[in-house]
């Protein structure tokens, strides 16, 4: 009898958890909505990597460039004297004529020289298919969460959360691959890079890992079930003997 009569405590107890829950996961998902933009805003952008040789004369023009998984950007900029610690061409801020060409491997029939010359076609190809495999992972847990808002449906976070887990994983490797794409390049003796740097798109994509790989554990963690903290919740949530 004393089972019977603590069952609504329980419930309650059970019931006040499963309140929060909503507001837990509607916190997560705008997190993840930021890793998502910050992932697209890498993906679309051509700022990945900024690439310089060596400047030999002042008062005349060099060129720079940039590029990002599917594009390569030149700039001609007019250098006057740098301070002692600068030795390449730019920085890539200072007005110029630009030219940007998509990869020769991507488009056909359109040339990009310089890069077929001073990176290798399997890296940039790898880097921009992770990518891609990084975008479907966030759209389909989007979809997922969408989904999981109507009535009896929770069961769709836990999916929804691997799902944005491997989307996080996924864009760091493509990270990595273009970190190592990038040191090949300046490394060999053929190319006419001497300077690199990693620009704000870089940046983006490696905050993107973050915010949803951190938050895809979250979303997890909010999705299971809650164990109980104290040996008599069980017995309150029992269903009473007769």
């Amino acid at each position: 009898s004393r089972i019977a009569r603590r069952a609504p405590l329980g419930a309650a107890v059970w019931s006040g958890m499963d309140e929060s829950k909503p507001l837990k996961v509607r916190l997560t998902f705008s997190v993840i909505l930021v890793g998502i933009s910050l992932l697209f805003a890498a993906v679309v952008t051509d700022h990945w990597a900024v690439l310089s040789p060596k400047v030999e004369e002042y008062n005349a023009t060099c060129e720079a460039a940039h590029f990002g998984l599917w594009r390569l950007c030149t700039k001609r900029i007019f250098m006057q004297e740098q301070g002692p610690k600068e030795k390449g061409c730019g920085p890539i801020s200072l007005p110029g004529e630009q030219n940007c060409s998509y990869f020769k491997h991507f488009t056909p029939g359109q040339s990009s020289e310089i890069f077929e010359v001073t990176t290798q076609k399997e890296y940039s190809i790898s880097a921009a298919a992770i990518a891609i495999f990084s975008v479907g992972f966030a759209i389909i847990g989007t979809i997922c969460v969408l989904l999981s808002f109507g009535k009896k449906r929770e069961y769709l976070l836990k999916p929804a959360s691997m799902f944005y887990t491997f989307a996080g994983l996924c864009i760091i490797i493509s990270v990595e691959v273009m970190r190592q794409s990038v040191k090949r390049m300046i490394d060999s003796k053929e190319t006419v890079w001497i300077e690199y740097s990693y620009s704000w798109s870089f940046a983006c994509a490696c905050a993107s890992f973050v915010l949803l790989f951190i938050c895809g554990i979250t979303l997890l963690l909010i999705a299971l079930p809650r164990f109980p903290q104290n040996p008599w919740e069980t017995c309150m949530d029992a269903e009473p003997e007769h």
